[in-house]
């Protein structure tokens, strides 16, 4: 296995006996195709261990405990999963296989695809879905199903939650993986899977056993250092940063431009207001009256054009800043 994460760590992470046979297909898988879809980084390789031995139980589990149930019943016309409507036994024949349950035959046609598009020369798993509980494909599955959903990404970020929504479509199981991720993690860091509140005590945490939000960046963070990054590097995902917005000192010269133009327009409105009041023999002491005002009313206007301007610096220096 080209990572830090052996047979022996998974052995002592795990909650219960894993089944050896299904451990070893994936590691096989990971021997074989890891690198190519960057499995060889420690931190990426944890958080995929933990949500694949919370769905497999441990690795106990590689195919579907068929009944039938009243569910399952139901999977032979699952048009949805790629499966006839007619009642021709569809349903278990695409019953789920694989840590990650591939289920129906629309699913079984595109991890083939998906095999012959990277040139891996698979088997026909449409026409004989047990073949994809065989070697390499059985640790493959897993792989595709990660790859094909680019969790790399947030494995990077250290986004157990995202992951468990992008595998589980919400929160279901969610404490179990955790652990899953904090017993793999500790054991990968050279401590026993329960040794929480020392790893807590070690970096200043509060050091209760809960594996909350601060205790998992701390373990990503430990991880990253091991992949040979830091939380401040990121790996090869970095997050998103969106644009800063900026604005532009151009919008500072049009409103100056905008506001001048106002001055001189409301200077001249009052001048000739004036002028025409005169020429129709208004009384003096309206026309007082009349020019009062409108002086007024123009310096209220200078003292909101320079208000607005200066606003306008804040909010550029502000956004720039």
């Amino acid at each position: 296995m080209n990572v830090l994460v052996t047979a022996q760590h998974i052995r002592a992470a795990a909650l219960k006996p894993v089944n050896e046979a299904n451990m070893n297909s994936v590691l096989v898988a990971f021997d074989r195709y890891g690198d190519e879809f960057g499995m060889n980084r420690v931190h990426r390789v944890v958080q995929y261990l933990a949500q694949l031995m919370h769905e497999s139980g441990d690795f106990r589990y590689d195919r579907e405990i068929w009944g039938p149930t009243p569910a399952q019943s139901r999977y032979d016309a699952r048009v949805d999963l790629g499966n006839t409507q007619a009642l021709d036994g569809d349903g278990k024949k695409y019953m789920g296989r694989t840590g990650t349950q591939l289920t129906g035959k629309a699913n079984y046609q595109a991890f083939y695809d998906w095999c012959e598009a990277k040139g891996f020369n698979p088997p026909d798993f449409v026409a004989n879905p047990d073949l994809v509980n065989t070697d390499p494909w059985e640790g493959l599955v897993p792989l595709w199903y990660w790859d094909s959903r680019k969790l790399n990404r947030y494995a990077d970020q250290g986004d157990i939650e995202t992951i468990t929504k992008k595998i589980n479509g919400g929160m279901n199981g969610f404490d179990d993986r955790v652990s899953h991720f904090a017993r793999l993690s500790l054991v990968v860091l050279g401590l026993k899977p329960t040794q929480i509140r020392e790893f807590q005590a070690s970096k200043g945490l509060v050091s209760d056993g809960d594996v909350g939000p601060k205790t998992r960046a701390a373990l990503h963070a430990e991880l990253l250092a091991l992949s040979g990054a830091t939380t401040a590097q990121g790996f090869v995902s970095a997050p998103v940063v969106a644009d800063k917005p900026v604005v532009p000192a151009a919008v500072e010269t049009q409103v100056k431009k905008k506001f001048n133009l106002l001055g001189w327009l409301g200077g001249l409105g009052t001048g000739s207001g004036i002028g025409l009041s005169f020429l129709g023999g208004m009384d003096w002491r309206a026309i007082l009256a009349i020019g009062g005002f409108a002086l007024i009313a123009f310096l209220l206007a200078l003292l909101l054009r320079h208000w607005i301007i200066a606003a306008v610096k804040d909010i550029r220096q502000a956004v720039e800043g």
